[in-house]
């Protein structure tokens, strides 16, 4: 690591840590840093007549900075000589911070050897380890990302990857995440992407570990028993409308109550999503094509996952 520069002594000096600071002096000590850098190294340059690259840990790091603070290439490179913490997390100086272009390469390297599911694995196995996954129960939903529908663009297209979709009375055009979560822990165990308007149901069967008992799901999910061949209890929630048609008395009490245990415990679905939505940026679409936010959406699901990590660890 490079000698600090007076501005970042000062700034280590503080009496008083910033969140961001909180926050990345837990992801340092939970993040599996060499169990990552094993699964990038394989495909990184190395030293030889040319340029020679930046060393594959700073990358790394800069790279998920960049997915936990929703920062696009050129705000990511001018964050780094802003924000000390930054550079303090990757190790870098300000004399050695790397473009806007080297940040972009970076990341187009995870797409093209499709490593950000390999990350995600290796963050499912760490927290694995630590008992943290893979219980008897999963709870599946989908959510929509938006996309720009606009058509006034170089191509005069919209992306054609994306697609149109209606939820309720209003029309909506993006794509969508699938996730399967633990019932139990409410991590994040596995992450699909479509185009929106694929059916929520089409994907249960990508959603599920293989070892659940049980699974949770909304109305949308009705019929996933015939596409999953073995033995789960399914826990689908019931239609409004068939609830609304049913004669007061226990019979509807007892539906009433029933629904509601099952809404409680679908409830742990939708804090990953909103996190990965507010926190993590991804309410919108920020590349074309699917692979490129696919690759933003998993490693936003693994950041997620290590920091409810680090807040079971605090606690």
């Amino acid at each position: 690591m490079s000698q600090i520069s007076f501005a970042d002594a000062e700034q280590a000096g503080k009496r008083r840590k910033t969140r961001r600071e909180v926050f990345l002096g837990e992801m340092e000590l939970v993040v599996p840093w060499k169990a990552l850098l094993k699964v990038i190294e394989p495909h990184y340059p190395v030293a030889g007549r040319g340029r020679r690259p930046y060393p594959l840990q700073a990358m790394l790091r800069v790279h998920l900075m960049q997915n936990w603070f929703a920062l696009s290439d050129p705000a990511m490179e001018e964050a780094m000589y802003e924000i000390a913490s930054l550079r303090s997390l990757s190790g870098l100086g300000l004399e050695t911070i790397p473009d806007e272009t080297t940040i972009l390469n970076f990341r187009h390297l995870l797409e093209a050897s499709d490593l950000a599911e390999d990350i995600f694995k290796q963050i499912n196995a760490h927290l694995a380890r630590k008992g943290l996954l893979l219980k008897r129960g999963s709870i599946v939903d989908a959510t929509i990302i938006a996309a720009p529908s606009s058509t006034k663009n170089e191509s005069g297209e919209r992306d054609p990857e994306m697609h149109q979709t209606k939820k309720g009375n209003q029309s909506h055009f993006g794509m969508k995440a699938h996730i399967g979560v633990d019932a139990d822990s409410g991590l994040v165990h596995t992450v699909t992407t479509t185009a929106a308007n694929e059916g929520d149901v089409d994907q249960v069967g990508d959603l599920l570990h293989g070892k659940e008992d049980m699974v949770w799901a909304d109305s949308g999910y009705r019929g996933a028993q015939s596409r999953v061949k073995r033995g789960v209890q399914w826990h689908i929630a019931g239609r409004p409308s068939d609830m609304a048609k049913m004669p007061e008395g226990r019979a509807k009490a007892s539906a009433r109550k029933q629904e509601h245990q099952k809404a409680s415990i679908r409830a742990k679905v939708e804090h990953p999503f909103q996190v990965i939505k507010r926190q993590f940026g991804l309410a919108k679409v920020r590349f074309k094509g699917l692979v490129k936010n696919t690759a933003r959406g998993t490693l936003s699901a693994t950041s997620l996952r290590v920091q409810r990590d680090t807040t079971r660890t605090r606690h």
